[in-house]
């Protein structure tokens, strides 16, 4: 879910920006931060965003960069006449001096420099905002198809390595059959004065066994790594979905675990792990 959106458009005198920044969440966390003209339609916005992104932590920005020539505050031409003409009155009258430099005590009285226009939000600026929003939204989306697109070639990976490590536990699993059997006959032998039947051991051996056959952990799990690629290719895949599939292959795994008593087969199940990790970890990113 990480990914950048930009966007700037043209709109007489102002260059209205737009940017948009999201982080990995199991929710829709927003928040924004509008120039003050905006702020009557951040619903609006809010709504945009939300109906785009679906989840994640993400951050809009919206604001505007004026021409240098607009920024200047108009002077009221009016009224710095109006205070000539009181205080030269008031001078002649009082016979006070009347100032050296009078454009600098005129500018120096109160609201000859105040700007008293108040700006309104007008239907033409605002399509254009939000023909930015749109396009900062786009982008962003563009840029989490890219990260996503990564990311499928990523667990692909991760799925193959963990299939591998899989069948490579198979000549193990063969010995260790034997071994458990071996084990428990010379450890009969060595007691000389112990009779035993035959039959009887060959059924609790047979029964030992099967307590750490794996089989059905191994077919669950393959089925679970084929769903997990089946469902990488739908067109609506879903984060949680894959996180979901992949807590049933942790089960699998940590089962052959537990069942696994022999060193090679206990490496191969910890590798396994490591690779099913990597696969949580970056499930986050998925929406």
């Amino acid at each position: 879910m990480t990914g950048y959106g930009k966007a700037v458009v043209a709109f007489k005198e102002k260059k209205i920006n737009v940017e948009i920044k999201s982080l990995n969440s199991k929710q829709l966390d927003l928040s924004t931060r509008i120039a003050p003209l905006y702020r009557e339609k951040e619903m609006e916005v809010r709504q945009m965003v939300a109906t785009a992104l679906v989840r994640g932590k993400v951050d809009v920005c919206v604001w505007v960069e004026k021409e240098a020539g607009s920024e200047a505050t108009p002077v009221n031409a009016a009224l710095v006449e109006n205070y000539y003409r009181q205080l030269k009155s008031i001078a002649d009258k009082a016979g006070i001096p009347e100032p050296q430099d009078w454009f600098s005590t005129l500018m120096r009285m109160p609201d000859v420099t105040t700007r008293t226009d108040v700006e309104e939000l007008s239907d033409e600026e605002w399509d254009v905002v939000k023909q930015a929003v749109g396009q900062a939204i786009g982008a962003l989306v563009d840029f989490r198809r890219q990260e996503g697109a990564a990311l499928q070639r990523k667990f692909a990976e991760k799925i193959d390595n963990i299939e591998a490590l899989m069948a490579s536990i198979e000549p193990y699993e063969k010995q260790r059959v034997e071994k458990i059997r071996q084990r428990i006959v010379e450890g009969l032998k060595a007691i000389p004065e112990v009779e035993y039947d035959k039959n009887r051991l060959e059924q609790e051996l047979i029964y030992y066994i099967e307590k750490l056959d794996i089989s059905e952990e191994k077919q669950r799990l393959q089925n679970h790594l084929k769903y997990f690629r089946e469902t990488m290719e739908q067109a609506d895949c879903q984060g949680k979905k894959l996180g979901f599939i992949a807590q049933e292959m942790g089960r699998e795994i940590n089962t052959t675990g537990s069942k696994s008593n022999q060193a090679e087969m206990q490496n191969i199940v910890v590798m396994m792990k490591d690779e099913l990790e990597q696969i949580k970890e970056q499930v986050l990113n998925a929406l």
